[in-house]
């Protein structure tokens, strides 16, 4: 029953993750047509600086409470899991208090410190509260899912999607179009730019603000259970020393994920400013909006697509955590190669042929996607496909990530992280000025492959285990024909007139009946290797398929 219960709360967080970042997606791209590059600029601005604070504060968090939660339910303590929960939001409440103050007083200071200016202050200022909202909802999601409910965590993330791409681009698109009269209430503000981005902003802060509400709604149709004068309660000190012990660490891991972010922002538009901008730009773009422009453009349109896939892998480590840790537990060395191969071949089979096919089809999907930005679209036609191998090399950690966990190397992740960033940094201080923003597309790629490189290296030495790199050469195989069908059928739609939308409609189905194929007829053919026969019985293709592949 509790496997089931696993795999039911496991499919609900990945359909919920396609949601939100299909959400996301559907926020994010009208909201680069409304801003466009020096727009978007001001918005990753705030997002640059919250980041890093939202995911020490509260990244960890609901893992922790979740974990906490479990554990007395477990022994029966049902009193212990009220206590872990009040004193949790307490505490975590005054953590949200403070790095929300933190982001307010930071705002002008950072804004000037990142882009010479302060126009994106009030962005930065507008996102301040979420940090305390998030806190909260962390709480929530940590104490429901310690429970093996799924369903608020996926509820709230939907609630929040929606109220952010509503709030949000309403408020972005009525400052757009009443730009005159916003400007005359911030007269400090030069360009409404900068204040149709931070009315986005607030669309994120309200969104966060819905998500904590909507646990307040659970939390009054709520019976609180009876019990029975229980005795083995955890004190006060006891629950907080827990909560950060197990917090912390993946708090610092997700900040040093995001220092990506704050790297690309200040080396481009530092080094664009200092050594000029090599590659060719659209008409009217003035000189002093040039490095604000491309960082905004990279930022809102290559990194947003290049993090669609991703986000959805990402859930690929969460199955493969409790599968890791249950065979390294009890020993069983076939459990765990089986469960790595599985866990990183399910990663690469979704990854490769998305990154090829984005490669591919980039000037059809970006032109599509931001069909009112055609200039900041056709500036990171190139920059995305640089981006798509890390892509590859970033879908297929998470799951190595999540396996060093269940092996208990936790702090493994935050090295190889810290090494990444480090790579980053000097990838784009030496590559920005002779490649814009090619260089810093190619510089992640660059940091995703060390982080792959190191990780799975590590991996393997401290299991003990060998990763058989034939699977892979074939799903690499088979990426590239999708890639190269794909090509073909938008090369063939484009000859004769139709439009991008279609283009990339048939791209993808030609492409993807390829890959399936592809993959099916060479994992036949290692099943015959495998077997030493010239016939496989009727059903064993359909076995080879989603034993050997998936």
């Amino acid at each position: 029953m509790k496997k089931q219960n696993f795999i039911k709360g496991s499919v609900i967080l990945m359909v919920s993750a396609v949601a939100a970042k299909a959400l996301g997606a559907l926020f994010k791209i009208p909201l680069t047509n409304l801003l466009g590059g020096v727009g978007m600029s001001y918005f990753s601005c705030a997002y640059s600086i919250f980041m890093p604070v939202y995911a020490l504060a509260v990244t960890g968090l609901s893992t922790a409470v979740a974990a906490m939660v479990a554990k007395s339910l477990a022994l029966g303590m049902y009193e212990n899991v009220r206590r872990i929960r009040r004193i949790a939001l307490l505490v975590f409440s005054a953590v949200g208090i403070f790095g929300s103050l933190l982001i307010f007083f930071l705002a002008k200071p950072f804004s000037l410190l990142s882009s010479g200016n302060s126009e994106s202050a009030l962005a930065v200022a507008m996102i301040a509260p979420s940090v305390f909202f998030g806190c909260i909802t962390a709480v929530e999601r940590g104490y429901y899912e310690g429970m093996s409910n799924m369903y608020p965590t996926a509820l709230s993330q939907a609630a929040e999607g929606l109220v952010k791409v509503g709030a949000g681009l309403w408020l972005c698109g009525y400052v757009s179009s009443h730009g005159t009269e916003i400007m005359a209430h911030f007269p400090e503000i030069t360009d409404v730019r900068a204040i149709a981005a931070a009315a986005g902003i607030m669309g994120v802060t309200l969104s966060s603000f819905g998500a904590m509400m909507f646990f307040a709604v659970i939390r009054l149709f709520t019976k609180r259970r009876r019990t029975e004068g229980e005795s083995l309660l955890m004190t006060r000190r006891e629950i907080c020393r827990e909560l950060v012990k197990t917090a912390l660490p993946v708090g610092i891991s997700a900040v040093v994920t995001n220092l990506t972010a704050i790297i690309d922002m200040g080396t481009l538009i530092g080094c664009i400013s200092y050594f000029g901008y090599k590659g060719v730009l659209p008409v009217g773009i003035a000189e002093g909006e040039i490095p604000q422009f491309v960082y905004g453009s990279f930022s809102g349109i290559a990194l947003t697509v290049f993090n669609l896939v991703p986000s959805v892998t990402n859930m690929l480590g969460k199955g493969a955590l409790p599968c890791i840790t249950s065979c390294w537990a009890s020993g069983d060395r076939e459990g765990l190669h089986r469960g790595t191969v599985q866990a990183l071949l399910t990663a690469a089979v979704i990854s490769v042929p998305a990154a090829v096919g984005i490669g591919v089809l980039s000037p059809e999907i970006l032109h599509t996607l931001f069909a009112r930005q055609t200039d900041e679209a056709q500036l990171c036609i190139s920059s995305l496909r640089w981006l798509m191998p890390g892509m590859v090399c970033l879908c297929v950690s998470f799951p190595i990530f999540a396996m060093l966990q269940g092996i208990g190397k936790t702090a493994a992740p935050l090295k190889i992280m810290l090494l990444g960033t480090v790579v980053k940094l000097g990838g784009n201080l030496l590559l920005i000025p002779l490649m814009g923003a090619d260089g810093a597309a190619a510089s992640t790629t660059l940091c995703y492959a060390v982080i792959l490189a190191a990780s799975l290296y590590t991996y393997m030495k401290a299991a003990n285990i060998a990763v058989p790199l034939k699977p892979f050469t074939s799903v690499l195989y088979s990426g590239l024909l999708c890639g190269a069908a794909a090509y073909l059928a938008s090369d063939i739609c484009g000859r004769y007139g139709f439009g991008n939308i279609a283009a990339i409609a048939a791209a993808a189905v030609f492409g993807g009946i390829i890959y399936v194929l592809s993959l099916y007829l060479l994992s036949v053919k290692a099943l015959h290797k495998k077997t030493g026969t010239s016939s496989v019985s009727e059903t064993a293709p359909r076995e080879c398929v989603f034993n050997f592949i998936f």
